[in-house]
């Protein structure tokens, strides 16, 4: 390193990665920058240069100065290997100016200390690190020790958890070519201990959120559903709350946007094509990944779904990860779950993608439909995705067409028994009523949809849905596989 390397660097005076000292009289203060630098995004800190008018002036440099630096360096835990930079200024015999680098934080592994206790570096300020952040990197750094999901959880037993979802996740993974069929086989004990829910035989706090007929204290584990007259939270039109494992959450949230959004149909070529407003395949990704990837360990926020007249909101408690903003989550990143136990299981059962595609996916659902791409807002807590739709008044909701009878077909259609079975499915929407072209678009959005869910979607009774599934079975072939909790609908036709 030369003097023209120090010039610049330090062209562009202090920031957020750069410190400047006019000596060593101010190494202790210099070595809280340090400890900030490593506890952020790195950086440089320089003696000799008087900050205020960035001239170089040095200083001489001792035996003992060398070792009052060595023993600051050494106050910082963990441990670094560091070995400051002598440059010498020209024309000026025995000056130095004394450069230090350090390295930006890796993600995951202990915060630093300088003398016991930790700093950051807030633009060009640092800053005694807050306690919630210093925690949350702790338990980051040593998930098997702090992390909630790997936590075990009080008075649970695994007869208390959901044999029938478990069984639905292993037969998902299955058909889904993420388990080996052998994993059909297997008792839920093993299965569990497989996924990591199990300490030492007593269901984790993962399992708890994944499977837990009753979520009992847990009230992390809730979803609040409102539909708001106008763009604003002064009036309902609906306020629904449910606590649950996330695969009840996802269900009753999944069932809301059927019930509060609007289904329309568009004919391509000679068949007529059902879809949301906004993707099913993007509100399925992003309610999938705020349940997924929220801040649990904070007992009291929960996730959110907002529909207003003009956008839909879903809130999720926590924060970006430090290497992501509202900006940058849309360009390609590298996946770094929260809750890695909750997100492996979800991965197995198709519910989650690996490798940081989430967010991809949603954008390009939107572009496929034509809609406009969600926005990302950190509001200080939680994070919110916002999905922009055509502004209408409540009264055009679609939980309001039953009342006004305009989901209520006036002549259910007449079938033959010997209807042809194996017409293509598109093509059979044709000559069902709009109710039935409703149920079939639920089942492929999501086959893990129960008959009593149709009937709260769709705002009718069990009886009706059942009546129109045989009507729809005169066309194509659609049948529950498994168990009333767990199983599927398959379509054969």
């Amino acid at each position: 390193m030369t003097i023209k390397d120090i010039q610049d660097l330090i062209s562009g005076d202090e920031n957020r990665v750069l410190e400047l000292k006019k000596s060593t009289g101010e190494l202790k203060d210099a070595m809280r920058s340090a400890c900030a630098f490593l506890n952020t995004d790195g950086g440089w800190i320089i003696f000799g240069i008087t900050p205020t008018s960035l001239r170089i002036v040095g200083q001489q440099v001792t035996d003992n100065t060398k070792k009052e630096i060595g023993q600051e360096i050494a106050k910082l835990y963990p441990a670094i290997d560091l070995k400051p930079t002598y440059v010498p200024i020209p024309d000026k015999p025995d000056f130095y100016v004394i450069a230090l680098h350090f390295n930006a934080w890796p993600r995951g592994t202990t915060p630093y200390t300088y003398d016991s206790r930790p700093y950051y570096r807030l633009e060009s300020i640092t800053k005694i690190m807050p306690r919630e952040m210093f925690e949350a990197r702790i338990r980051e750094s040593k998930p098997h020790l702090y992390a909630w999901e790997r936590l075990q959880a009080d008075g649970f037993n695994i007869e208390d958890l959901d044999n029938n979802l478990i069984a639905g996740v292993i037969r998902s993974g299955v058909k889904g070519g993420r388990l080996s069929g052998s994993a059909l086989g297997e008792t839920t004990e093993n299965i569990l201990s497989k996924f990591q829910l199990l300490n030492q035989g007593k269901p984790n706090n993962a399992a708890v959120a994944l499977f837990a007929q009753e979520t009992g204290w847990y009230t992390q584990l809730e979803l609040r559903m409102a539909r708001f007259k106008g763009n604003g939270k002064n009036e309902f039109g609906d306020n629904q709350s449910l606590r649950g494992n996330f695969f009840n959450l996802f269900d009753a949230g999944m069932a809301f946007f059927f019930k509060h959004l609007n289904l329309s149909g568009k004919i391509t070529g000679i068949r007529r094509e059902e879809e949301l407003e906004i993707p099913y395949v993007a509100l399925r990704e992003a309610l999938t990944n705020a349940l997924c990837h929220r801040t649990y360990d904070e007992i009291g926020p929960s996730v959110g779904i907002a529909i207003y007249d003009d956008r839909v909101e879903i809130e999720n408690p926590g924060s970006f990860p430090p290497h992501l903003t509202a900006e940058t989550i849309k360009q390609p990143h590298d996946s770094h779950p929260r809750n890695p136990l909750i997100a492996n299981v979800l991965y197995l059962s198709t519910y989650l993608e690996k490798w940081g595609s989430g967010v991809s996916r949603i954008i390009e659902a939107c572009k496929q439909q034509g809609v406009p791409e969600p926005t990302y807002e950190d509001r200080g807590g939680s994070i919110h995705i916002v999905f922009k739709r055509k502004s209408f008044t409540l009264s055009d909701d679609p939980q309001n067409d039953t009342q006004n009878g305009k989901n209520e077909p006036q002549n259910e259609p007449q079938n033959e028994e010997n209807e042809p079975q194996n017409e293509p499915q598109n093509a059979i929407l044709d000559k069902l009523s709009k109710r039935q072209c409703q149920i079939m678009n639920i089942i492929n959005s999501n086959p893990q949809t129960t008959k009593d869910e149709m009937a709260q979607i769709l705002n009718t009774s069990e009886s009706t849905i059942a009546r129109d599934l045989k009507q729809i079975n005169k066309h194509i072939v659609v049948i529950w596989i498994g168990p009333s909790k767990g199983g599927h609908w398959e379509i054969k036709g």
